[in-house]
C-alpha cells in the first residue's frame, strides 16, 4: 500500500473510472469530481 493519501485517492479514482467505463455503471459525477479534486490537491500538497 502507498503511504500517500493523495496517491491512494488517485488509485481509487482510476479504478472507479475503469469500472464505469467497462461496465457502464453509473457512479455520481459529483462523487468522481470530488474524489479527483481531493486526490489532485493532496498530491500537490505532498500528503
Amino acid at each position: 500500500m502507498t503511504k500517500s493519501i493523495g496517491m491512494l485517492l488517485l488509485a481509487i479514482y482510476l479504478i472507479l473510472v475503469g469500472i464505469t467505463t467497462l461496465f457502464h455503471v453509473g457512479i455520481g459525477g459529483i462523487v468522481m469530481g470530488v474524489l479527483a479534486l481531493l486526490a489532485g490537491i493532496l498530491i500537490l500538497v505532498g500528503k
